[in-house]
């Protein structure tokens, strides 16, 4: 019985690893490795997959969200609206700015945050929300940009794991003031190593951005702003290019998956199988079931069943299993056990199966296999 590993890059690379070595091999020869016109030119080309006027290659997913808070002068005595269920990333940016992370609990059939909890946690101090389109799922854009307009907040989108997610028909970091992405390997557009970009339709923003990220300079050695380095490399933006051309079909082959999971999984009991929301195009960076009811007395069913499932060679992921707001680094914001009770039973339930375009319908009846047999 083969191994099914949660994502199987060296397949991904397998078909198309001519053009990307080519891409490669030009960017080595040309001796030009920061900048130029391979950078240049996926900056256009992804700034036109989304739709925005402007994109800002960056270092990384990371460096896109501080860049995009530093741009909004965002820093000391501010709040920062955010959700506790994603990455570290998403929070640390904002307290890098002397900014202050603001959670509020999820909804337990999307992952994101819960709009109905938002109003309620504005304050005077509130200056921007981030929401996060957590595991490839878009948040209710529409909701979030009439609470953002009435009470003149800016919204950057953590878009690290939904590139290509769509709500009412309009590309995610295309519709709140700034969107940033990742470029990490495991993303659904993914280079061989760490990447970003920062997208707007503001001129000034994107001023902003590209002037910070070049250590705060418009023209060499001069400098306006206190910057850092934060670049695309040249590499990495041929290796995008490439893979960019791809990604349209990559994602209609992870919805075509995501199906495959629901026909195979809905008769198991004990399970939630994630959903698609009405309104939202999800690309599904990662399949995410819940293991309902999962502490059995001491033990966490969610973990035991993880591990039955490796002994029958299927890999699965947990995406997050300590929330933000519990986490040591935040104690000093006077969170606790119980603050947001949803978040915090997802976290004991959650399970990423695997989840890849490569993955064929016969590796996942071997994991819905798996899961009859091991779930109890």
């Amino acid at each position: 019985m083969n191994t099914i590993p949660p994502v199987d890059l060296v397949r991904q690379h397998r078909p198309i690893s001519e053009a990307i070595e080519t891409a490669v091999l030009e960017v080595l020869r040309s001796g030009r490795y920061i900048g130029g016109q391979t950078v240049d030119d996926f900056e256009k080309q992804f700034s036109q997959f989304v739709g925005t006027k402007y994109c800002i290659g960056c270092n990384s997913g990371t460096d896109a969200l501080l860049l995009a808070l530093r741009a909004l002068n965002i820093g000391p005595g501010d709040e920062v609206i955010t959700t506790p269920f994603t990455f570290i990333a998403t929070a640390e940016t904002i307290t890098l700015t002397g900014a202050k992370p603001v959670f509020i609990d999820i909804d337990r059939n999307t992952f994101n945050f819960d709009l109905n909890l938002l109003e309620a946690a504005i304050t005077p101090r509130t200056k921007a929300i981030i929401p996060v389109h957590l595991f490839g799922q878009p948040v209710n854009m529409s909701r979030l940009m009439q609470i953002a307009h009435h009470h003149d907040l800016y919204v950057i989108e953590d878009c690290a794991q939904a590139t290509g997610a769509m709500w009412d028909g309009e590309k995610v970091g295309n519709i709140g003031h700034i969107g940033c992405f990742s470029f990490f390997p495991t993303k659904n557009l993914g280079t061989c190593g760490d990447g970003g970009v920062v997208t707007t339709n503001d001129p000034a923003i994107a001023d902003v951005v590209r002037t910070i990220k070049e250590h705060g300079s418009r023209q060499r050695y001069y400098h306006d702003l206190v910057g850092i380095n934060s670049r695309l490399d040249t590499i990495h933006a041929a290796i995008l290019q490439i893979k960019l051309s791809y990604l349209d079909e990559w994602n209609q082959r992870r919805r075509e998956i995501a199906q495959h999971y629901h026909n195979l999984l809905e008769p198991i009991l004990g399970i939630q199988l994630p959903q698609e929301i009405p309104g939202g195009y999800h690309v599904w960076n990662q399949y995410t079931i819940l293991i309902e009811d999962s502490f059995n007395g001491a033990e966490n069913k969610r973990d035991h069943l993880k591990q039955k499932l490796q002994e029958h060679s299927i890999i699965s992921m947990i995406y997050y299993p300590i929330p933000l707001h519990l986490q040591k680094v935040y104690q000093n914001l006077g969170y606790q056990i119980g603050s947001f009770p949803i978040t915090e039973k997802a976290a004991h339930e959650v399970l990423s199966l695997p989840m890849f375009p490569d993955l064929t319908f016969e590796e996942q009846q071997q994991v819905a296999y798996g899961l009859k047999d091991c779930i109890v």
